[in-house]
């Protein structure tokens, strides 16, 4: 069984996590954790309240030693890495990490070190390669990877960078991610199986719609 899903956005992020969250059973009562990068004069509660209007679930900016909850959402405050402990978040201002703070790497590792094979972990749009390595992480934690379909995203070199770092469990369609993960939670053995790809066709096909 999964204890926690990561999620790490940069470029075109705001759209997809919120399609992601909206689309999420009510069934499934896994905590959520954010990492999205933000343009450094981003309104610090912005991402929160928006993200909270695409879902019923509690959406909050993480403060330091503040408990992982079922079914609430997470978000990695602005110019804080969010680390993820057993049971809690911490908080950091080290050094950004490609450039980045909230790192997405840090959210991963870290989570992976903390439950290792019950970590889901998801890399959507963005225009760095900052996530790659945590996932791998998670991966070899035994943890599922999971990527947006590069072709549907507003900025590809995010999950283009996963692709290259790691065996995905699935390659999806935003609009897709979240039923896997309703797949994941009532039958976790599909994680096993051979991982799952949009093909480009489909893709293609789609975005001429």
């Amino acid at each position: 069984m999964y204890d926690l899903i990561c999620i790490g956005a940069s470029w075109g992020g705001l759209q997809a996590v919120g399609r992601v969250l909206s689309d999420l059973s009510p069934e499934l009562d896994l905590p959520v954790a954010i990492a999205q990068h933000r343009h450094p004069d981003a309104q610090e509660a912005t991402l929160a309240d928006l993200l909270s209007l695409r879902t019923d679930r509690a959406v909050l900016d993480v403060e330091d030693k503040m408990p992982i909850q079922p079914r609430h959402v997470y978000i990695a405050p602005q110019n804080y890495h969010l680390l993820v402990e057993r049971d809690s978040f911490a908080l950091s201002v080290d050094e950004r990490i490609r450039f980045a703070r909230p790192s997405i790497d840090v959210l991963f590792e870290t989570a992976a070190h903390a439950y290792g094979a019950g970590v889901i972990g998801i890399i959507l749009t963005g225009a760095n390669d900052d996530g790659a390595h945590g996932l791998a992480r998670i991966k070899q934690a035994g943890g599922v990877a999971v990527i947006q379909d590069p072709l549907g995203a507003a900025r590809r070199t995010m999950p283009d960078a996963a692709i290259a770092a790691t065996v995905a469990d699935a390659v999806l369609p935003v609009e897709e991610i979240a039923n896997f993960l309703y797949g994941l939670w009532v039958n976790p053995a599909t994680a096993a199986k051979p991982p799952v790809r949009a093909t480009e066709t489909s893709a293609e096909a789609r975005a001429t719609r």
